[in-house]
């Protein structure tokens, strides 16, 4: 019997489950074992453990042992034991010596590995699957509990098929959660309640977004080259974004480019028979869907549907045997509708390429309306949507960062976490988003909740030391406390960041103290006899010196993943801003296969051996507009001479790559920031006012150069100008004193006339 999938919102999945109980009874109803088997790596471990092979041992071994497509290698293969008949799986040099070895445990863990290898090791539960027998479960199959499951089958999914069950997949789909998450949220800020069943399918700002690729959060629309094909196609309904949705996949996606050409009349659309046209005049003559297929068969061969479907699966199985049956009774049946016996041979061929591909057109359909829905509120409720899905990938940093980066791309501000404004969630006031403060490291959503209600029955929150007072001392434990300080959370309370980390461990006594108060219900000398509770006088802030800028955005980036307060890079905005050719959120498609030049942060780092045995990176470089990927081959990597580090400002010189309005860049070179700003700039300029000059800051400025010259590279040049309104300009420049373009020397020019007026000029890198 076939299985059912159905896909739910992720966060209401064990209502249906409690629901289908109900309705068809516990004993009728039960969730479904999986069997974790010993894979070749887990069995070296556990064999490892037993032999008492040292753990570093066992590790050289299994970390030569890749899984590929989910599929761990047998160790017989890996070990070069024996050879792959199918030569999927190649033996590993790295490793030849386990089998070479004379060592007694090393021969042991070999010994054993293989024998155990492929057994079932641990019982879990299917993520999805769901049972439900016409009587009790135990009727049918064996079952299997354990205190802390549900009641399972013993059987898996495999062996359910054939016992004759219904089986069903309850999934759990995230963008149902959003979709509903972000209703909720217009109603809130707008008091505006929509039914997604009357969304209009006609929504202008709608097919702009797909048409301009701006689908970052879009179900089924949001991969980089999908952005890509949507901005060629320019869908305009529907049956467009289905076809495109079952178009995208190995196999089918190489008819993209043929589909939209045929859309814009770039390419004739030609069909072998007019009975076709009906058929596949939505996809402008190409199979898409199966269901095409099989009408296909029906009208042109006259088949019944149920015949038509069975040829499908053998077109999509390659039985060549029944294909030749197929294909003889495909003409005959052509014949007697009076098609031509030639035509109806290359309308099977044709039918054969496509059948393989041909996607399942309800299923497409219903993703892609689901996809519309999402891109419907993105349209035309951003900030609620925004909102909606930072809150469904709050436990996942890097998709936290990639969704605020698209805030910044659509004008949202995001807020930083507020104890005394944040809920658990992200939520939305006046357009903006504010951060949710379950999504900061180490802070439950229990705990958030718990400082909600307290904020809500007592109002905001004024010292650190009115949350532990209030808020149940087992939520506000130390690490929840030093987690929101770290966030700046606690910025809208007294005292600086450093004051209230110094204060937590005072505060928490202080709140364990009050907790017991109230639960003694003592009195004390501040009691008012009202019979309310206590109060205590609470401790005093310890003064205490604010954390540094660097340390400051150190401890927001461990908590958050990122930078809340300001930018590593702010301190040198200036220098950024004039040696860079490119800001990375705001680039075009021309500058594809351009060479560039990019300053910013190495937000993540990658590294990786090449198949020369030599170290290459992949980083993310980040600046104040936005973000890019980067590839830093061995070469680059090697003459980086230790600039390529996490959080490090550097220097990218390379090759842009356009995706979109993405930007990826392969890098010729990669240098430290200060070292770039001291080799690349030819000239440090000064603009100044003849008015604003007189002669103290004109001998002050000589005296600094005088100072700091002879040992850099780069020319002092003046541009003097008069606020008079005068068109004339001077241009004094200095060939024989060279300066350093470095932090102490433009700081020190700064400070005499200025940070705007004191600028750099670096040649642009040729292509």
């Amino acid at each position: 019997m076939p299985d059912i999938d159905i896909d739910f919102q992720d966060d209401r999945r064990e209502e249906v489950i409690q629901y289908t109980r109900a309705q068809y009874g516990v004993d009728s109803v039960s969730q479904i074992a999986t069997f974790g088997k010993l894979s070749a790596r887990a069995v070296l471990k556990d064999v490892g453990r037993v032999l008492g092979v040292p753990l570093n041992t066992i590790e050289s071994i299994t970390k030569h042992i890749e899984a590929r497509m989910g599929k761990v290698p047998p160790l017989k293969y890996v070990l070069g034991i024996e050879k792959d008949p199918k030569k999927n799986w190649e033996p590993k040099a790295e490793i030849a010596w386990v089998k070479q070895s004379d060592d007694p445990k090393i021969q042991q863990l070999v010994k054993y590995s293989l024998i155990l290898e492929g057994l079932i090791r641990n019982v879990g539960m299917h993520a999805a699957g769901v049972v439900i027998a016409p009587s009790d479960t135990s009727d049918y199959v064996p079952l299997y509990k354990t205190p802390n499951t549900e009641l399972m089958t013993m059987f898996n999914m495999n062996d359910l098929e054939d016992a004759g069950l219904l089986k069903m997949d309850f999934l759990g789909l995230i963008t149902l959660t959003v979709i509903d998450k972000s209703i909720a949220q217009i109603k809130q800020t707008r008091g505006i309640e929509i039914d997604t069943d009357e969304i209009p399918l006609d929504d202008e700002e709608t097919y702009k977004l797909f048409g301009e690729g701006h689908t970052v959060g879009v179900f089924q629309f949001e991969s980089p080259p999908m952005r890509d094909y949507l901005r060629k196609l320019k869908p305009k309904s529907i049956d467009d974004l289905a076809a495109m949705n079952a178009l995208y996949r190995p196999g089918p996606m190489e008819f993209i480019d043929e589909f939209i050409d045929r859309k814009f009349g770039r390419k004739q659309i030609e069909y072998l028979h007019p009975k076709m046209e009906p058929i596949l005049k939505s996809t402008y003559g190409i199979i898409v869907f199966q269901e095409q297929v099989m009408q296909l068969a029906s009208e042109i061969a006259g088949f019944t549907l149920a015949q038509a479907d069975l040829m499908r699966r053998a077109m999509g199985k390659k039985k060549l045997d029944e294909m030749a049956k197929l294909r003889t009774e495909f003409v005959l049946g052509a014949e007697k509708r009076e098609i031509d016996k030639k035509i109806a041979m290359e309308i099977f061929d044709m039918i054969d390429k496509f059948a393989n591909y041909g996607f399942n057109k309800s299923h497409s359909v219903a993703y892609s309306l689901l996809a519309y829905q999402t891109a419907y509120l993105k349209a035309n409720y951003p900030a609620e949507f925004m909102a909606a899905m930072l809150t469904s990938q709050m436990q996942h940093t890097d998709d936290v960062k990639n969704l605020i980066d698209e805030c910044r791309k659509l004008g949202i501000d995001v807020l930083p976490p507020d104890i005394n404004e944040s809920v658990a969630e992200f939520s939305v006031k006046d357009g903006k988003i504010r951060f949710g403060m379950a999504a900061i490291k180490n802070v439950g959503k229990g705990a958030v909740d718990d400082i909600v209600a307290t904020r809500e029955e007592f109002g905001k929150f004024e010292t650190i030391f009115d949350i532990c007072g209030n808020v149940a001392s087992k939520q506000m434990n130390k690490k929840t406390l030093e987690s929101c300080v770290y966030a700046g959370a606690l910025d809208s309370l007294a005292g600086n960041r450093a004051e209230k980390f110094a204060a937590i461990e005072s505060a928490l006594q202080f709140g364990h103290d009050q907790q017991q108060h109230r639960e003694m219900g003592q009195s004390s000398l501040f009691d008012d006899g009202s019979g309310g509770d206590a109060v205590e006088m609470q401790p005093t802030l310890p003064a205490c010196e604010d954390w540094p800028k660097a340390i400051r955005l150190s401890h927001e980036k461990s908590v958050l993943g990122f930078y809340v307060s300001g930018h590593p890079l702010e301190d040198m905005r200036t220098d950024v801003e004039d040696m860079s050719t490119v800001e990375l959120g705001k680039t075009t498609p021309d500058l594809d296969g351009r060479t560039v030049r990019a300053c910013g942060v190495i937000s993540a780092l990658r590294t990786k051996i090449d198949k020369r045995g030599r170290t290459m990176a992949f980083a993310t470089i980040e600046d104040f507009t936005g973000k890019c990927e980067t590839l830093i081959f061995a070469d680059a990597y090697e003459k980086s001479q230790g600039a390529v580090k996490l959080d490090a400002p550097v220097c990218m010189i390379g090759t842009a790559e356009m995706s979109g309005d993405s930007i990826k860049i392969v890098a010729d070179e990669v240098m430290s920031f200060e070292d770039a700003r001291m080799k690349l700039t030819h000239w440090i300029q000064v603009v100044v006012s003849i008015q604003s000059t007189d002669e103290a800051r004109m001998r002050q400025a000589i005296s600094f150069i005088q100072k700091h010259s002879g040992n850099g590279n780069a020319s002092c040049l003046f541009h003097l100008y008069s606020e008079n309104g005068e068109s004339k300009r001077w241009r004094l420049v200095s060939h024989e004193v060279k300066l350093r373009a470095e932090k102490s020397v433009l700081t020190g020019l700064r400070d005499i006339f200025g940070v705007e007026n004191v600028r750099l000029v670096v040649d642009t890198p040729t292509s």
